[in-house]
């Protein structure tokens, strides 16, 4: 093992703590209150209660970090592999899981608050276009993924 190699461990942390933390264990290392070298820390989005910490320290200085940071509870035993995590660094398309069919609430512009019907996702551009429930008239309007949330998928019915 080389100096300048990285390992990955997964941290478990107590539920919906993930981004506290991950600002905790920044803090304390940025604050220097340790000396610990952790070049990073990923909170994937789908991974609920861990975060993944890349360091070229050992698995029992990184329990030393985890033991001081509130929430955090373990290192999961072993190193986890760059292959494992790698797909949490690229960025999903917000309309990812958003299909044809789904039902939404626009969240933000004109329409806040409404209710429509997907009718077609536009990948490359991450929009949807989407008729409102109430209208008389359909007409199509095209919004950004991230304006809508979504209140039953396709598949639900």
């Amino acid at each position: 093992m080389t100096e300048d190699e990285n390992h990955y461990y997964a941290v478990k942390t107590t539920s919906k703590q993930e981004r506290a933390v991950a600002d905790a264990i920044y803090r304390n290392i940025e604050r220097r209150l340790v000396d610990i070298k952790v070049v990073s820390v990923i909170v994937p989005e789908e991974l609920k209660g861990y975060v993944i910490i890349e360091s070229p320290e050992g698995r029992g200085r990184i329990q030393e970090l985890v033991e001081r940071i509130p929430s955090a509870r373990s290192v999961i035993p072993g190193e986890t592999k760059l292959e494992e995590v790698q797909h949490y660094l690229v960025p999903k398309p917000v309309v990812s899981g958003i299909e044809e069919g789904t039902i939404v609430e626009l969240i933000a512009g004109p329409f806040k608050g409404e209710k429509a019907v997907v009718k077609r996702v536009d990948l490359g551009k991450e929009e949807i276009t989407v008729e409102l429930y109430e209208s008389i008239v359909p007409i199509p309007i095209t919004v950004r993924g991230d304006h809508v949330r979504v209140i039953e998928r396709k598949s639900d019915e």
